[in-house]
């Protein structure tokens, strides 16, 4: 190919040359624009919006109201008898719990919201939220207002004998349906003897008869004549208050088969006969 020819190639006409020239503009704007321009994936949903702000508050109380009614809900009650559940119920540590339970061993008893937190040192924290619970006897409630009327109640103890109702009812662990039993099982007997009688009154633990030795006392007893249990009949034994015929009749035979007995406390090996029991039996019976 001459010298010739190949210029012939590169002779353009005036409209060959504005095509070309509208080309190399396309082309340098094309550049431009894919150099400065960085396209984003980032998307445009904005959750600030009131719509969605409402929506979310919604569903925040939902989420509350549902979590308020899992959570085991809490009733009043005196620390001084909280179980090894409830303390973990109420966040309360295994060591702080521990303390609690080694001060009760000793026969002490906390008597307000301060001096649990003394003695099991649980943080601030845990008491406020668990110190609206606390459900303390009367007379702790009275002490703390009156320190001069609550020594003259507790040295100067009540007779259980004129007890009211009213009155059996500020001794914690006795409510309506207790103080009734009290009451009835009195009139049965005409009066009480002895506190230890309380024991024959159906659904009174050993807790709640302490609780009331704490406030009564039997300042104007019965007269009870009390039996040789080598010469009572199953019949007599069966008077005793809370012994049926049953354990009558077995206590009796226990008598027979021994030839009689040197002391009562031989009784205790006779099934259905418990420490408690047996202080009841001795109310009424002795060994001669």
């Amino acid at each position: 190919m001459n010298l010739n020819t190949l210029k012939s190639l590169f002779r353009f006409n005036k409209s060959d040359q504005a095509g070309i020239l509208f080309l190399g503009l396309c082309l340098l704007i094309y550049l431009s624009v894919d150099y400065y321009y960085e396209p984003t994936t980032e998307s445009k949903f904005f959750i600030s919006t009131s719509e969605i702000e409402q929506y979310q508050r919604v569903m925040d109380s939902i989420k509350c109201l549902e979590e308020e009614k899992n959570r085991p809900k809490i009733y009043p009650f005196n620390p001084n008898f909280m179980t090894d559940y409830k303390a973990y119920t109420l966040g309360i540590k295994p060591e702080e719990f521990d303390r609690l339970k080694t001060f009760r061993a000793r026969g002490s008893w906390v008597n307000s919201a301060k001096e649990f937190q003394n003695v099991t040192k649980v943080s601030d924290s845990i008491l406020d939220r668990i110190r609206p619970f606390f459900k303390f006897p009367e007379w702790v409630k009275k002490r703390r207002h009156s320190a001069k009327k609550f020594v003259n109640e507790y040295i100067n103890k009540m007779d259980l004998n004129t007890a009211t109702l009213e009155d059996l009812q500020e001794v914690y662990g006795v409510g309506p349906v207790l103080g009734t039993r009290i009451l009835e099982q009195r009139k049965r007997l005409g009066s009480f003897h002895d506190l230890n009688e309380l024991q024959s009154v159906w659904g009174l633990n050993p807790e709640v008869i302490e609780n009331i030795k704490e406030r009564f006392e039997v300042a104007t007893p019965r007269e009870v004549k009390k039996m040789n249990v080598n010469a009572a009949t199953a019949s007599d034994i069966a008077t005793i208050p809370g012994i049926n015929f049953s354990l009558a009749k077995k206590i009796w035979e226990f008598v027979r088969v021994r030839n009689g007995l040197g002391e009562l406390s031989e009784l205790s090996k006779i099934e259905g006969i418990t420490a408690r029991k047996l202080q009841l039996i001795e109310l009424y019976l002795f060994a001669e």
